[in-house]
């Protein structure tokens, strides 16, 4: 008989585990509709906006998210800088530490190239397909825009079609938000001293 030796699997990557501490659920008025954010620790793994009431920000945030969360006031730092955006203050928020988790590898590629977009500034789909090293990928792009777990802080907003006009926009309002954020930004006032 015989005998065969084990070898080990190559191993993949690993995915970052969720951080330990219980996801937190913060939901706030702004310029721009009630906001909803959910996070741990300092993590955001999702962020809503637009919306008419507090129950309609909360429930467009996934309910696997949600159904975790413990209501509380979580980074407060970044609500209030998620305010002051909607009133027309200038920030990207690339300190903002995201929640990889769950994401494929050309997913990650493509929010981190989005994210590296300067403030008030555009690329369009073709183009971010580019950056992120899949330049035939300008749907595959558009689809992962649609499903941007953390809009403003990966700031899809500022991604548009090749033929001038703005694309989608899955946010509440569509694409009469997407130019509302495209406008504020390109008259945003500098950040207060701190």
């Amino acid at each position: 008989m015989k005998h065969h030796t084990l070898r080990p699997r190559k191993s993949r990557p690993e995915t970052p585990a969720l951080p330990k501490t219980p996801d937190r659920l913060h939901v706030f008025p702004t310029a721009l509709g009630w906001m909803a954010i959910v996070g741990a620790g300092k993590t955001l793994r999702g962020l809503t906006f637009g919306h008419a009431s507090p129950e309609a920000a909360i429930d467009a945030l996934p309910s696997q998210v949600v159904l975790v969360a413990k209501s509380a006031h979580w980074n407060r730092p970044l609500a209030r800088r998620l305010r002051a955006y909607a009133a027309g203050a200038r920030d990207d928020f690339r300190d903002v530490e995201v929640d990889p988790h769950g994401l494929t590898e050309f997913r990650r590629r493509v929010l981190r190239c989005c994210r590296r977009i300067p403030y008030g500034k555009t690329l369009t789909y073709a183009q971010l397909a580019a950056k992120a090293g899949s330049p035939r990928a300008a749907r595959a792009v558009g689809r992962c825009m649609a499903a941007n777990p953390v809009p403003l802080v990966v700031p899809c907003h500022r991604v548009v079609a090749a033929n001038g006009g703005l694309g989608g926009y899955s946010a509440p309002g569509g694409i009469r938000l997407k130019q509302r954020l495209l406008e504020l930004e390109s008259t945003a006032r500098p950040p207060k001293p701190s």
